[in-house]
């Protein structure tokens, strides 16, 4: 039996899916959190019947008629694989608004059931809805619930289970008309305290959060304070503090295995201690950092302020030909680039949607979170600003990246209407963001058990051999397998940091694999000790060592970190970006784009530093103009072919 969940956007669907499921799908205080249809068995709890029930977590839908792409998921699955039974979320806080949908979906004459979710919400602020009368006016069971606490879930699942029968329900020819007869149940079965003319302190903080001034001053305040907890040092620093206590337990692994391991082949001493423990522990060592992040932002978005961030930059999207909905795929973004890839369909115009699609994996994910932390801790201990400029960074790349579709394109910016709903202001959930926060560095852990595992023991293997096979001696890296395979490429990160190294550009290779696998490839190339212990660097002068062992000056460093945050995402969000493009031309176009953005800031950074720092231009300033005068050619030339086309 499958049972389809369906209701407006933040009406707590996904919330009831997980409790009844025992799933932990993302859930957010916003609209667009889920853009595809997700399906799980249901818990043993709920489990009223001997035969299989499957629930089906559906996009919230404002109408049947849909507007995005992702309520077109929601019509085409109740409309056309016919689900056993819907179970319609009506937000029991915003009756008016959520019937519409509801009466429409009373009409594809399927099995339904309403949960009046959001009930105890409801009591608290002083309103009632007569659940009886609205049973009886819909023709339609529904069941008071709370998705939060689990109230009524049970009695829920029992009512969808023995709702078999399709009743003969009233037909509405307009929305004018339909307009009217929700309006009409309203009055008779909910009593509101109305309180419009009263301006209360939220209505008073709106003002001052979505102001197109200060509403920005104060997102840049709130995302500087995020970083600063998140990876700087002193007593606010909670991310560095943990970082410590796991980079020691780390060390003490590492010890130990290099006593057990020491008369092992020092070929495989290399491959366990130095690449496998060396590289994954690198990457973990900036779990504490990544964690910690994922929380704060967990709370800013369970308290609804995440909305208001949206409404702030929506104008500042649409004077470059945005939707001020790319904003929710920038946030969604900076804990991971698929999800925030995927979260585009709920933009409506596709040339809006697929520009989204091409510049959101500009705005650095939580898989170069340590990358960032790397470079910040071991070159600019003292400056923190770097972790809020990389991502101020990556939306500035965005808005011009925007502009310059939109030219290449030759559209001209048409009126694009931003419609969100603002959420009511909550006490955030610390169970809901400690929960958010265990799920996503799960997902950390696992790649870094995984995916970077493998990825470093390659790279130590190839390290260790060259090309006819036999190992490689100390000193002589440059004659290995991946020195051979990365060497070429190295030529690139010249106008970068300033001289070809075959390490630093097999780093960035196999961050196209995962970005983590940047800090583990460092890692294993440079034989840093103690996995590149960024606690132990901030002790050293400001991480004087690495510098040294990599033979980066400060603005070699910054440059090579944006080159590495904005070219292109890693392969799975390539994958998505194929999937939502669905256009291989297209797809080339956005590669080309994010290498071409990320080869340009890397130069413009490493050149103006080294201009800054020396008085005079670093001489691999020529070659990287050359490159920078190709790229501004190519972008012309298909800008006025796309043009001509157009006109």
């Amino acid at each position: 039996m499958r049972l389809a969940l369906t209701g407006n956007p933040n009406s707590g669907k996904t919330t009831m899916y997980n409790a009844l499921t025992g799933q932990s799908e993302k859930v957010g205080n916003w609209a667009g959190v889920t853009v595809s249809e997700k399906e799980s068995e249901i818990r043993d709890i709920y489990q009223l019947t001997n035969e299989k029930l499957i629930i089906v977590d559906l996009p919230g839908a404002y109408s049947i008629s849909p507007y995005s792409s992702e309520e077109s998921i929601t019509r085409d699955y109740v409309s056309k694989k016919n689900p056993d039974v819907i179970i319609n979320i009506v937000d029991a806080t915003n009756l008016s608004r959520s019937l519409f949908f509801t009466t429409q979906l009373l009409e594809l004459n399927i099995p339904m059931v309403i949960a009046l979710n959001k009930s105890d919400l409801n009591v608290k602020k002083g309103n009632t809805v007569d659940a009886k009368l609205l049973s009886k006016e819909l023709n339609c069971p529904v069941v008071e619930t709370s998705s939060i606490n689990g109230e009524g879930l049970k009695e829920l699942v029992e009512k969808a289970i023995n709702t078999k029968e399709v009743v003969n329900r009233k037909t509405i020819e307009s929305d004018e008309e339909r307009f009217a007869y929700v309006k009409e149940i309203v009055k008779k079965v909910e009593k509101r305290k109305t309180l419009s003319n009263v301006r209360n302190s939220f209505d008073k903080l709106d003002e001052k959060l979505t102001d197109p001034l200060m509403g920005l001053i104060i997102f840049a305040l709130i995302m500087f304070g995020v970083f600063y907890i998140s990876q700087a040092e002193g007593p606010l620093g909670l991310g560095k503090l943990l970082e410590g206590i796991l980079v020691g337990f780390i060390e003490g692994i590492q010890e130990y295995l290099s006593v057990a391991l020491a008369d092992l082949n020092p070929f495989l001493y290399a491959v366990f201690v130095d690449g496998i423990i060396g590289g994954v522990g690198a990457v973990l060592g900036f779990l504490p950092l990544v964690m910690v992040m994922y929380f704060l932002i967990a709370l800013l978005e369970d308290c609804g302020y995440m909305a208001r961030a949206t409404v702030v930059l929506d104008p500042i999207f649409k004077k470059v030909g945005l939707s001020g909905k790319s904003v929710i795929p920038m946030i969604i973004g900076t804990g991971c680039s698929i999800p925030a890839i995927m979260s585009t369909r709920t933009i409506k115009s596709e040339r809006e949607r697929k520009a989204t699609a091409m510049l959101t994996s500009f705005m650095p994910c939580g898989a170069k979170l340590p990358l960032i932390a790397l470079f910040a801790g071991a070159f600019f201990p003292d400056s923190p600003f770097v972790g809020p400029l990389m991502y101020f960074t990556g939306i500035a790349l965005i808005l011009l990246g925007a502009l310059l579709i939109r030219w290449m394109n030759g559209v001209n910016t048409k009126n694009s209407y931003f419609i969100i709903e603002l959420p009511e202001y909550k006490l955030p959930s610390l169970k809901f963001a400690f929960k958010s926060m265990l799920e996503r560095g799960k997902a950390y852990i696992v790649k870094a058990g995984t995916i970077i595992l493998v990825c470093n023991t390659v790279v130590q293997i190839m390290q260790s051999f060259s090309w006819n096979l036999s190992l490689v001696e100390e000193g002589m890296e440059h004659t290995s397998i991946l020195a051979g395979i990365a060497g070429p490429f190295a030529v690139i990160l010249l106008p970068i940091v300033g001289f070809a190294s075959w390490q630093l550009a097999a780093a960035s290779i196999t961050g196209f694999i995962a970005k983590e696998n940047v800090v583990g490839t460092i890692a294993s190339v440079y034989a840093l000790s103690n996995f590149i212990d960024t606690e132990e660097l901030v002790l050293l002068e400001g991480g004087s060592t690495v510098a040294t062992v990599m033979g980066l000056t400060k603005a070699a460093a910054l440059a090579y970190l944006m080159f590495n945050l904005f070219t292109p995402p890693c392969f799975a969000a390539i994958g998505a970006l194929n999937s939502e493009l669905n256009n291989k031309k297209e797809l080339l176009g956005a590669i080309g784009l994010q290498c071409a953005a990320g080869f340009t800031v890397g130069f413009l950074v490493y050149q103006i530093g080294t201009l800054i720092a020396t008085s005079k231009l670093d001489a691999s300033f020529l070659p990287g103009l050359i490159v920078i005068i190709l790229i501004v050619i190519i972008i012309v030339s298909i800008g006025m072919k796309n043009r001509k086309e157009v006109y």
